[in-house]
């Protein structure tokens, strides 16, 4: 069978997926499998065989915080605030190619911060993994290469799965599932991984050039050190409902500020279109503006010298929300009249704390 080689990737019309952890399981191999079909890819992290952890690229962040959402029943310490911290912290970081695998550094994170145990850690790859096999296990074609050093060699494993008990437990999850399109042929989910290990292998070329393959892909450790601290709620100086217009493109920043900012205290105008943005606030008519800097079309410097201008924003706070720390970047928040600066990714105790030093 012909192959074609494109940036390391060796394309075939198709995928065998059992057959394919039948070899590495075999050979106990050590690496990460990496399976491409279109826009999607796989993630499959093997040690001797065994494997260390396992994901899929589609909506990566609302996948893993679905999973931790469920596992919060039994630890509290997972509450929507300490998710929403994880999301700020690591979800822009997946688009990074020098930064891979970004769920399992937010893993990480949660274990060194105290919200997460190892033994819970653990539970939660092996959870995320059954998900992650279901759908591999369903794939007929696609591209593939083994790394033999990996992005998570500088980071603990929290357990080592059994891959032949893994895809039994998943095709027995399918065969279940009344609505099934997958018909039991060899390489696809009705099959065995017994049977795949005695089938005809992958054909000479597939194993030869899975064998070749040896890329590394760098690692960074993630430096931040976010921190959930008790929110006094004696500080609170009224219980008047104060309204905050919030100027951000990204949806995870408004939803953390909503999040933050309680319904008992506030009503919080969310706006993701800083073009739209002057209406709206007029229509708001908002106590408080927390303004994002970086913003396509418009970026938040432009948009508050714009709103000090009205006469109606003059002596409204304005507050910009950014990653920049730099004394440029503060300078020109000064220039365009800015009241206050807030630092990206910020705590809840943060985030109130100049709310209230602004708002009278």
């Amino acid at each position: 069978m012909s192959t074609t080689s494109l940036g390391g990737y060796k394309f075939f019309p198709k995928l065998h997926p059992l057959s394919l952890l039948a070899q590495l399981t075999s050979r106990r191999a050590t690496g990460c499998l990496r399976v491409m079909t279109g826009a999607i890819s796989w993630s499959l992290y093997l040690d001797e065989g065994k494997l260390t952890y396992a994901s899929y690229s589609d909506q990566l962040f609302n996948w893993l915080d679905g999973h931790l959402e469920n596992l919060s029943r039994q630890n509290p310490a997972l509450n929507s605030a300490t998710r929403m911290q994880m999301r700020l912290l690591f979800e822009g970081k997946q688009d990074n190619s020098a930064i891979a695998q970004v769920d399992y550094q937010a893993i990480c994170w949660l274990v060194n911060r105290g919200y997460l145990t190892s033994e819970q850690a653990a539970f939660l790859i092996e959870e995320m993994a059954k998900e992650v096999l279901e759908s591999f296990l369903a794939l007929k074609e696609g591209s593939y290469e083994l790394n033999r050093e990996t992005c998570l060699d500088e980071y603990p494993k929290f357990c080592h799965l059994d891959l032949r008990s893994l895809v039994e437990h998943c095709q027995s999850q399918l065969r279940n599932r009344q609505n099934n399109q997958f018909s039991p042929t060899e390489d696809t989910p009705g099959a065995s991984i017994t049977e795949a290990y005695q089938s005809k292998p992958p054909t000479r070329g597939e194993v030869e050039e899975l064998s070749e393959v040896e890329e590394t892909a760098p690692s960074q450790p993630a430096t931040e050190d976010l921190r959930q601290t008790p929110i006094n709620q004696g500080d609170k100086k009224s219980s008047k409902t104060y309204t905050v217009a919030c100027i951000d493109d990204s949806p995870t920043v408004l939803n953390s500020i909503k999040l933050f900012l309680d319904d008992e205290n506030f009503s919080v105008v969310m706006i993701n279109d800083p073009v739209k943005a002057l209406m709206q606030i007029l229509r708001s008519k908002p106590d408080l503006v927390l303004m994002d800097v970086e913003m396509p079309n418009l970026d938040g410097y432009e948009l508050c010298s714009l709103l000090r201008r009205h006469s109606a924003f003059k002596d409204i706070p304005i507050v910009m929300v950014t990653g920049r720390t730099g004394f440029i970047d503060r300078a020109k928040a000064k220039m365009v009249r800015s009241s206050g600066y807030l630092t990206k990714p910020f705590t809840q105790e943060e985030l109130l704390k100049i709310v209230y030093k602004h708002i009278h």
